[in-house]
């Protein structure tokens, strides 16, 4: 709910910002201020291409664009030494923000210490600016906090990595935990005696005529939000790949695996048909065998996985050493005997 409420709140101020830089804009293209006019209309490009501006991102090049208009922002701000207004000189505060949030961390150092050897020389010349002297301290001043919180935000992030256990887009546990995990189940279910299968499940992204790179982002929460309802309280579900995930049910035989999979496979090709996608779901079921380890087993529903792909998609696909026939809407793969 948290995180939810955090989105909610930056959506509305990126669109209140929206607003107020494109009032901004008409207003000084009104009164004949191109440049400021120019100079609001980036910062707007910039608010617009934002990830909190959008809840769907297909089909445009969002970060490009956002990186576009930060240039044509900087060089704007850079003219305007030269050329006037001296007030759009104040907006060269937020450059050292701005770099660091939308380019890489080195380059945003060399553009924020580029734009500090610019304003030091500019600024003296500029002979209409009467607070031209602060400027340069408060403009130091300003990529010094810049700094301390970028160095804060990543030190943040760091800190909280190892307790992180679930993907923010999908809510599936991250594939980090995934082998740990999955150990742990082989070692439960070869202490009890009892039976347990995994699922990879994929989206045959290949058999589309459509990139969907873009176009799946949107719906993946919807495919996390259906997986968790499918599966059982003590069943664990993870992102491996951006497209594929895989199950862990424990206590299921491969018989009975078959049959979830198919339930889940076809669930989800109507929920992306609903969506107007017209992409299918293959998945690929392993069983556990004497001397599985968590890498083998994994290795065996992806090879699972990749047949049933390879076949055309849009099936079930099981990895059995000791089951070669082929069954309605499932086949079985050539595996190592066991």
């Amino acid at each position: 709910m948290a995180q939810l409420a955090d989105k909610f709140l930056l959506s509305r101020l990126s669109r209140a910002g929206f607003v107020a830089l494109i009032a901004v804009a008409a207003l000084s293209g009104a009164f004949g201020e191109a440049l400021t006019a120019a100079t609001a209309a980036a910062a707007a490009g910039i608010v617009i291409c934002g990830p909190t501006f959008h809840t769907s991102r297909e089909r445009m090049p969002w970060p490009q664009l956002q990186q576009l208009f930060f240039v044509a922002l900087l060089l704007l701000l850079l003219t305007s030494f030269w050329t006037g207004p001296w007030a759009l000189s104040h907006w060269l505060y937020v450059i050292p923000l701005l770099a660091f949030a939308l380019v890489a961390r080195g380059l945003a150092m060399a553009i924020t210490l580029a734009v500090m050897a610019l304003t030091g020389l500019a600024i003296p010349l500029a002979t209409g600016l009467a607070d031209r002297h602060q400027m340069v301290s408060a403009f130091l001043l300003t990529a010094l906090l810049s700094g301390l919180l970028v160095f804060l935000r990543e030190y943040k992030s760091r800190q909280l990595a190892p307790l992180r256990r679930t993907d923010e887009l999908t809510q599936a546990a991250s594939r980090e935990y995934l082998s740990a995990d999955l150990h742990k189940e082989i070692q439960r279910s070869e202490r009890e005696g009892t039976d347990m299968s995994i699922i990879m499940i994929g989206l045959d992204t290949h058999l589309s005529d459509h990139d969907p790179d873009a176009d799946i982002r949107s719906i993946l929460p919807r495919i996390g939000r259906y997986l968790h309802s499918q599966i059982r309280d003590f069943d664990t579900y993870y992102r491996v790949a951006d497209l594929q995930f895989l199950v862990i049910l424990p206590g299921i035989a491969t018989t009975d695996a078959i049959q979830r999979s198919e339930i889940i496979r076809k669930g989800l090709c109507t929920l992306l048909e609903s969506h107007g996608m017209a992409l299918t779901v293959s998945t690929g079921i392993a069983g556990l065998n004497i001397g599985d380890d968590a890498d083998s087993l994994q290795q065996s529903a992806a090879n699972a996985l990749r047949r049933a792909q390879q076949q055309g998609g849009n099936r079930t696909q099981a990895y059995s050493a000791w089951n070669q026939s082929n069954s309605a809407g499932h086949s079985s793969a050539e595996g190592p005997a066991s």
